[in-house]
C-alpha cells in the first residue's frame, strides 16, 4: 500500500479583527503634495548676467550715432558690396570643390600601400601646411618672375614647340587666387578625410572584402558614408574658413567683398558703418552654411541612430509644449482636488475593505 505524503504548508496568521479598517500612519494622501521643481540659482544668476550685458550691448546699438546706421542701410545693397559677394562665393565654391577633390586622393594616396603615392601624398601636405596662405597667393601671382613662359614641348627643356603661353596671361589675379586656395586647402581636406576614413571600424572593410565587394564600391558605397558624420563637421569649418579667408586675396586687389568695402570706406572715411557691412555679410553666409551642416548630418546620422536628431522647430514645438504641461501642473497643483486624475491613497474604512478585497 503506497503512503502519499503532503510536505507542510506555511500559512499566514490571520490579521487581527479591524486591522484592515485601520489607516496606516505611514501612507500619504497624494492627492495634497505639491510637487516643486529643483531650484538652480546658479544658472539663474548666470543667465541674468548674461542678459542684462545683451541688454547694455543692444541699447548701446541704438544710442550710439558712431554707429551711423544710415550709412550701413546705404551701403548695405550698394552695387560693389554685391560684386564683393560674389566674389567671395565664387572664390569659396571653387576653392572648396578643388580642395576637398584634390584632398580625396591626397587622403587615399596617405593611406595607399605604395610607399611613392604615401610618401608623395605626406610631402604635398607638409609643404602646404607649412606656408602661409597669403604667400602662397603672391608666389602663384607673380610666378611670371620665375617662369615666363609656359607651355608643352620637350621634356627638360625650354623649347615648348607644342603650346606655348605667356605666365602673366595664363595666371590672372583670379587663377592665383584660386590655386592658392585650392591648393592649400586640400592639404587641410585630406587630413580631416583620412582621419574620417580611419574612424570608420575596419571590420566594415573586411566584412565587405569577405563578400567580394570590390574595393571601389567597398568605399564609395560603405566606407565613405559611415566616415561622413566625422567628416562633415570639420569639412564645414574648413568653407567657413575659405569664405572668411578669401579675404586675404586683397592683397593682389581682387576685389571680393573685404576689399569692396576697404575702397568705400578709404573714399568717405566711414570705416565702422562700412566693417559693419562685411560683419553682417560674413555672419549671413555662416549662418546659412551652419544650417546646411545641421541638414547634412542628420542625413548621415540615418544609419547609426534609431531615431533622428529633432530639427530646431521641433525641439521649439517640444519645449514649448513642456512648459505649457509645467504651466498646467502649477495651476492643478494650487487649485483644489475636482476627483478626476489619481484618487488620493488615504484609507477609509470602507474603501479599504473593498480595495483588499479585490486583491484577494
Amino acid at each position: 500500500m503506497t503512503t502519499t505524503t503532503t510536505a507542510p504548508v506555511a500559512v499566514a496568521d490571520p490579521a487581527p479583527a479591524g486591522a484592515w479598517n485601520t489607516p496606516d500612519p505611514d501612507r500619504v494622501d497624494l492627492g495634497s503634495v505639491r510637487v516643486v521643481h529643483t531650484r538652480h540659482w546658479f544658472r539663474w544668476s548666470l543667465s541674468a548676467i548674461l542678459l542684462f550685458a545683451i541688454a547694455q550691448f543692444a541699447w548701446s546699438l541704438f544710442t550710439n550715432e558712431n554707429y551711423e546706421w544710415d550709412v550701413f542701410a546705404a551701403y548695405f545693397f550698394s552695387e560693389p558690396v554685391l560684386i564683393g559677394i560674389g566674389y567671395t562665393l565664387a572664390l569659396t565654391a571653387v576653392s572648396a570643390s578643388i580642395g576637398f577633390i584634390l584632398g580625396t586622393v591626397l587622403a587615399l594616396g596617405r593611406l595607399s600601400k605604395s610607399v611613392l603615392l604615401n610618401s608623395i601624398s605626406w610631402a604635398y601636405i607638409w609643404f602646404f601646411r607649412s606656408v602661409p596662405l597669403v604667400v602662397q597667393i603672391i608666389v602663384w601671382y607673380n610666378l611670371g618672375y620665375l617662369y615666363p613662359t609656359l607651355g608643352l614641348g620637350t621634356p627638360f627643356t625650354t623649347d615648348f614647340w607644342i603650346v606655348e603661353f605667356p605666365t602673366v596671361q595664363l595666371i590672372s589675379a583670379f587663377a592665383a587666387a584660386i590655386l592658392g586656395l585650392g591648393l592649400h586647402q586640400a592639404a587641410y581636406s585630406a587630413e580631416i578625410i583620412r582621419g574620417g576614413l580611419i574612424s570608420v571600424d575596419q571590420g566594415q572593410q573586411e566584412a565587405a572584402a569577405a563578400l567580394g565587394i570590390p574595393a571601389r564600391k567597398r568605399l564609395f558605397r560603405i566606407i565613405l558614408p559611415q566616415a561622413m558624420r566625422s567628416i562633415i563637421p570639420n569639412a564645414t569649418n574648413e568653407v567657413i574658413g575659405l569664405v572668411k579667408g578669401a579675404s586675404v586675396v586683397f592683397v593682389i586687389a581682387i576685389p571680393e567683398l573685404f576689399y569692396a568695402v576697404q575702397v568705400i570706406y578709404n573714399r568717405n572715411s566711414r570705416v565702422i558703418p562700412l566693417l559693419l557691412v562685411a560683419v553682417v555679410w560674413y555672419t549671413l553666409i555662416t549662418t546659412i552654411l551652419s544650417v546646411l551642416q545641421y541638414y547634412i548630418e542628420r542625413h548621415y546620422a540615418r544609419g547609426s541612430v534609431r531615431t533622428l536628431p529633432p530639427t530646431p522647430f521641433q525641439r521649439f514645438r517640444r519645449w514649448s509644449g513642456a512648459q505649457w504641461a509645467r504651466l498646467g501642473d502649477d495651476s492643478s497643483a494650487k487649485a483644489p482636488p475636482t476627483g478626476r486624475g489619481i484618487p488620493p491613497l488615504s484609507l477609509t474604512p470602507d474603501a479599504g475593505i473593498d480595495a483588499n478585497e479585490e486583491t484577494r
